[in-house]
C-alpha cells in the first residue's frame, strides 16, 4: 500500500509543530525548500500498518506570496498532492485563522480542519458547533489538545479513515469562491480589488462564526493578567533584560562555557596528545602528526566546543518561546527597534550576538521579511562577542590600566553604533526596495511541550554542527598549513611561514592606522578564524605562547605580555588596533553559518568585505583623529 501523504498547515503559534512532533518524534528529516533558508520538516510514521509521511508546512498568515514562507505554502499545493491537507486552527483565535482556512479553499484545496487548543478556548469562553463548521465548509473537523497523546492517536486514526474525495465544498463556500473570481476578473486596479477580497473572506467568516461559534463573556483571561505585569510599559524592559541575563548565565557561565571549555580541552589536549603519542609510536612522519593533531583535531575541537554553547542558548530561547513570552519581547521592543530600521522581531538575534554570532545569524530566520533578515545577519558581526572579549580586555589591561572597563565599555558601544548605523545604510541602499512586515501574534502563556523543546534545540544545534563545522574544519587545515610551512616546505618558525608572508602584505593596510607590522596583521588574519586566535597567535609572535585566552585573567595576561608586546603598540595604535578586531570580518564559523542562512556565497564575500573596510575606515580615523588631538 502506498504512503499517506499528510501536510500540516495553518498561522503560526496555532501549536502546529507541537503537533507534528507528538506524531513523528524524532523520526524527522530536516532541510530547506528549495532557493531559501526556510526549514523543511518531514516526518514519518506507522498506523494500523499504513505508512504515513507527515510534511509540517511553515506557519503563514495568509498565502499572498509576500513572503517565502507564503510562497513555500502556494508552491507545495500547486505542484504536490497530499492525500489530506490538515488546516491547523487556534481555536482561541479562530477568526483571524479561519482567513488563511478560507483563502486554501478558494483554491479548491480540500481541508482537514483541525480545531486546535480547545482547552484554552473553553478558558476564554469560546464554544465551537464542530457540526455547524462541517456544514459551512463541507469539509471535514476534529478537535485536538496539541499536547495530549490522546489527541495525536485520534489523529492518526482520522488520517487512516478518512477520505478527502468523500467531500466537497459546501453552497456557501461555492458561491464565495464565485464571487472571488468574478472580482478578480472584474478589470478593477489590483489594490481595489485586494481591498475587497479581504472584504469578501471576512463577510464569509463573520456568517460563519454566527451559525457555529458562541463566546460568553468569562472576564480577562490568564494571559491577559499576566501581561499586565510582562508587557506593561514600566516593568516590561526590567524583566527582559534580566531573563536575558539569566539566559546568558546559563549559557556562558553555568552550564554552557563550562561544558564548552572540558571538552575544548578534552579533545585539544587529551584527544591531541593522545593521537600525537599513537603516531609517533606508529612511525607517522612528523608533518602528518602535526597535521591530524595541530590541524584536524583542534579544527574539529574548535567545531565541538561551541556546541554545548550552541545547544544550551537555544534551548533556553525555545524554552521562553514555548512560554508565548518571545511574542512579548517582539511587542515591548517594536517601537525602538523601528528606528534601527528593524521589527520588533529584530531585537532577539542582535542580543544573542553579544553571547556569540553563531546562534545570532541562525536566529534571525525567524523575522518576518527577507529585508529584516538579511540586515539582521549582515550587522550582527560587528557586535562584541564573548570571543572578541579576551582580547578587548587585554588591551585594555595592558594600555589603559586606570580606565580599562570604560574602554571595554566603548568596544561594546563602538559595535552597538556601527550595528545601528550599517542598518540603517543597508535599509536605504543594499535593501531599499525590500519591504518589512510585522504581523504580530501574541499566543497564550503555557508551560513550554518539552518534547518540541527538545526537537527545535536539536535540529538548530545539528544544523550549525553539520554546516558550519565543515568550513572551520577546512579552515583550520588550511591555517595550519600556513603557521607550518613556506616555499622551502615545513618550518618551525612561524615567523618565516606562508602566515608571516601574509602577515607582512596585511601590514601595508595599516600603515597609517599605527599597527602596520607583520605581527599584527598576522593576528589579524588568525583572527578570521577564530577571534580568540588573535591573543594566541600574538602570544606566539611575541614569545609568549602559554597566555590565557580568558577575559577573567587579563590583568595577569596583561603583565606578562607587556615588556614582549608593549613596546609593538601605542595608545592610540592599542585602541585603534581594538576598534578593528571589535568591527572586522566574522570568524569563519559565523561565515559558515551565513552561507548557510543565506545560502548564497555572495553574502559571505560581502560580509567579509563589507565589515572589513568599515573597520578599516573607522580604525584610521580613531588613530589619526587620536594624534590630531595630541594623543599618542
Amino acid at each position: 500500500m502506498a504512503t499517506l501523504a499528510i501536510a500540516l498547515t495553518g498561522n503560526p503559534n496555532t501549536g502546529k509543530s507541537t503537533i507534528f512532533n507528538g506524531l513523528t518524534g524524532a523520526r524527522q528529516k530536516i532541510g530547506n525548500w528549495p532557493g531559501v533558508t526556510v526549514d523543511k520538516k518531514i516526518g514519518y510514521v506507522n498506523h494500523k500498518e499504513r505508512a504515513i509521511s507527515i510534511v509540517d508546512l511553515p506557519g503563514t498568515y495568509s498565502i499572498n506570496a509576500r513572503s517565502p514562507e507564503e510562497k513555500i505554502v502556494i508552491d507545495y499545493f500547486q505542484y504536490s498532492k497530499p492525500e489530506i491537507a490538515v488546516d491547523v486552527v487556534d481555536s482561541s483565535n479562530i477568526e483571524r485563522n479561519l482567513f488563511l482556512t478560507v483563502q486554501l479553499m478558494e483554491l479548491r484545496i480540500p481541508l482537514l480542519i483541525d480545531l486546535n487548543m480547545q482547552d484554552e478556548a473553553a478558558r476564554r469562553g469560546i464554544h465551537i458547533d464542530m457540526r455547524k463548521l462541517e456544514d459551512a465548509f463541507g469539509m471535514p473537523v476534529v478537535e485536538t489538545v496539541g499536547r495530549s497523546k490522546k489527541s495525536v492517536k485520534k489523529l492518526l486514526d482520522v488520517f487512516t479513515s478518512t477520505v478527502m474525495s468523500n467531500y466537497k465544498p459546501s453552497e456557501l463556500i461555492e458561491n464565495h469562491i464565485q464571487a472571488v473570481d468574478e472580482l478578480k476578473n472584474s478589470g478593477m486596479p489590483e489594490e481595489k480589488i485586494q481591498e475587497n477580497l479581504i472584504a469578501l473572506r471576512y463577510a464569509l467568516i463573520d456568517k460563519i462564526m454566527a451559525s457555529a461559534v458562541t463566546v460568553e463573556n468569562v472576564g480577562p483571561s490568564r494571559s491577559e493578567k499576566i501581561d499586565r505585569f510582562l508587557a506593561n510599559g514600566m516593568s516590561a524592559l526590567p524583566i527582559l533584560l534580566l531573563l536575558l541575563y539569566a539566559t546568558f548565565e546559563l549559557t556562558f557561565n553555568w552550564i554552557g562555557q563550562p561544558l564548552a571549555d572540558t571538552l575544548g580541552d578534552f579533545l585539544s589536549n587529551d584527544v591531541a596528545d593522545w593521537a600525537k603519542d599513537a603516531m609517533e609510536a606508529g612511525g607517522v612522519a612528523d608533518w602528518m602528526q602535526s597535521l591530524v593533531s595541530d590541524g584536524i583535531i583542534k579544527g574539529v575541537g574548535s567545531v565541538l566546543s561551541f556546541v554545548p554553547l550552541i545547544f544550551t542558548l537555544f534551548f533556553c530561547l525555545s524554552f521562553l518561546d514555548g512560554t508565548g513570552y518571545m511574542a512579548r519581547v517582539a511587542f515591548v521592543m517594536d517601537p525602538i527597534m523601528r528606528r534601527v530600521g528593524l521589527t520588533g522581531k529584530g531585537i532577539m538575534p542582535l542580543i544573542m550576538g553579544f553571547g556569540c554570532g553563531v546562534p545570532a545569524i541562525m536566529g534571525a530566520r525567524a523575522l518576518d521579511s527577507e529585508k529584516d533578515r538579511m540586515t539582521s545577519i549582515l550587522i550582527t558581526p560587528f557586535l562584541t562577542c564573548g570571543a572578541k572579549l579576551p582580547v578587548m580586555a587585554l588591551f585594555a589591561a595592558m594600555f589603559f590600566p586606570d580606565h580599562a572597563a570604560n574602554v571595554v565599555f566603548a568596544m561594546y558601544l563602538a559595535g552597538i553604533v556601527m550595528a545601528i548605523v550599517m542598518a540603517k545604510v543597508l535599509g536605504v541602499t543594499t535593501f531599499k526596495d525590500k519591504g518589512s512586515t510585522f504581523l504580530l501574534e501574541l499566543p497564550p502563556y503555557r508551560m513550554p511541550d518539552m518534547k518540541t523543546v527538545l526537537l527545535e534545540t536539536w535540529d538548530k544545534g545539528k544544523g550549525y554542527l553539520v554546516k558550519a563545522g565543515t568550513i572551520i574544519f577546512a579552515m583550520s587545515v588550511l591555517i595550519w598549513f600556513l603557521s607550518n610551512y613556506n616555499f622551502a616546505g615545513p618550518t618551525e618558525d612561524m615567523d618565516t611561514s606562508f602566515l608571516a608572508s601574509i602577515g607582512a602584505a596585511m601590514s601595508a593596510l595599516f600603515t597609517f592606522h599605527g599597527f602596520g607590522t607583520w605581527e599584527a596583521g598576522s593576528a589579524i588574519v588568525t583572527g578570521i578564524l577564530a577571534k580568540e586566535s588573535v591573543l594566541s597567535t600574538m602570544g606566539i609572535l611575541y614569545g609568549t605562547p602559554d597566555i590565557s585566552t580568558e577575559a577573567e585573567d587579563a590583568v595577569e595576561t596583561a603583565a606578562t605580555m607587556a615588556d614582549s608586546m608593549g613596546g609593538a603598540f601605542t595608545m592610540m595604535s592599542a585602541l585603534a588596533f581594538m576598534v578593528f578586531t571589535q568591527l572586522y570580518t566574522p570568524c569563519v564559523t559565523a561565515l559558515g553559518t551565513i552561507r548557510k542562512e543565506t545560502g548564497k556565497w555572495k553574502w559571505v564575500f560581502f560580509a567579509a568585505g563589507y565589515t572589513f573596510a568599515a573597520a578599516w575606515v573607522v580604525s584610521l580615523l580613531v588613530y589619526q583623529g587620536g594624534r590630531l588631538l595630541g594623543f599618542e
